[in-house]
């Protein structure tokens, strides 16, 4: 069966990428191994629906490449804010502890800044704005896994 089908695929040209143009199912995800920097909080948006907020901290890795004298410069803490509002998920995120490692998706979308806000606050800059999709705990922190 198996040569019968490859004999019937034989004269069909196969291409290795789609030159297709995107569509509305285009995806940004972002995928982060970290640190819970510090315990999921609920919070509610202007207009009551409420959310988990929680932060992911990771280091850059590989470090920066040695300065001319040799040494090396350390590696740099990126946190990420990672906000939620499935319930469902909400519930379990409460769960966590700090210094939790985890696997995290998220969607991503980059907020232009308004050049009407005042360059002071964070609404003058781009924004990543970081979408819960799923998490995955990889290792609970120091203290729970003494216990």
């Amino acid at each position: 069966m198996l040569a019968a089908t490859r004999h019937a695929f034989s004269g069909v040209h196969r291409r290795a990428f789609s030159t297709t143009p995107s569509r509305a199912y285009d995806v940004s995800k972002l995928i982060l191994v970290g640190r819970l920097g510090r315990e999921p909080e609920v919070r509610t948006t202007k207009s009551d629906k409420e959310f988990v907020s929680y932060t992911v901290a990771t280091a850059n890795y590989p470090p920066p490449p040695p300065n001319p004298d040799g040494t090396r410069m350390e590696s740099a803490t990126t946190w990420h804010q990672i906000t939620s509002f499935n319930p469902a998920q909400n519930q379990y995120l409460q769960t966590l502890n700090k210094g939790t490692l985890v696997y995290v998706e998220a969607n991503f979308e980059l907020r232009e800044a308004d050049p009407n806000a005042n360059p002071s606050s964070p609404a003058s800059q781009r924004q990543i704005f970081l979408r819960h999709e799923s998490i995955r705990v990889l290792k609970l922190p120091y203290q729970q896994e003494r216990e």
